[in-house]
C-alpha cells in the first residue's frame, strides 16, 4: 500500500487520464519530458567544457585581505608626538 491508496485506485486514475487525454498526448508528453531530462543531463556533464569538447581551466578569484594594525598605528602617531615634545 502506498499510504492508503490501493493498486485498483491508481489503475482507475490512470484509465481517467487515459479517457480524458488519449495515448497519443500522452506518448508525446513523457517523450518531451524525458527529452527535457536527456538534454539537463548533458548541460550538466557539459558544464566545465568549452565547444571544442576540452575542459576549461577554472580560475580562483580569491584575494589576500589587506590588514592593518590599527594599534601599532596608533603607536607610531602618539610616538611621533611625543618626540615632537622632546625636541621642543
Amino acid at each position: 500500500m502506498l499510504g492508503g491508496i490501493s493498486i485498483w485506485q491508481l489503475l482507475i486514475v490512470l484509465g481517467i487520464i487515459i479517457l480524458i487525454f488519449g495515448t497519443k498526448k500522452l506518448r508525446n508528453v513523457g517523450s518531451d519530458l524525458g527529452g527535457a531530462v536527456k538534454g539537463f543531463k548533458q548541460a550538466v556533464n557539459e558544464e566545465g567544457k568549452d565547444k571544442d569538447g576540452k575542459t576549461q581551466a577554472k580560475v580562483s578569484h580569491e584575494e589576500q585581505p589587506n590588514t592593518y594594525d590599527v594599534h601599532a598605528e596608533e603607536k607610531k602617531a602618539a610616538d611621533s608626538v611625543e618626540e615632537r615634545e622632546e625636541r621642543k
